[in-house]
């Protein structure tokens, strides 16, 4: 490891900037992955898709009011 860390501290700044990148887009990567790995594992189990349904209730009120707030105000033309 130390060989590699070495080495990098000698290349131009350039090439370390791409390397950056391309650690970081790699490490994106797998963070994606196992972030839809997880969503995967978790809705398909029943007690976690009703207790999102149920948690999402307030925000279907929300936009509820706003819609009818905004055709209260424009009217329904």
């Amino acid at each position: 490891m130390k060989k590699i860390i070495h080495h990098v501290r000698k290349q131009p700044e350039e090439v370390k900037r791409h390397i950056l990148h391309l650690v970081t887009f790699f490490f994106g990567v797998v963070l994606v992955m196992f972030w839809f790995y997880s969503m995967g594992t978790t809705f398909t189990n029943s007690e976690v898709e009703q207790k999102a349904e149920r948690e999402l209730q307030p925000f279907s009120v929300l936009k509820n009011n706003i819609v009818n707030g905004y055709e209260s105000i424009y009217g329904d033309n």
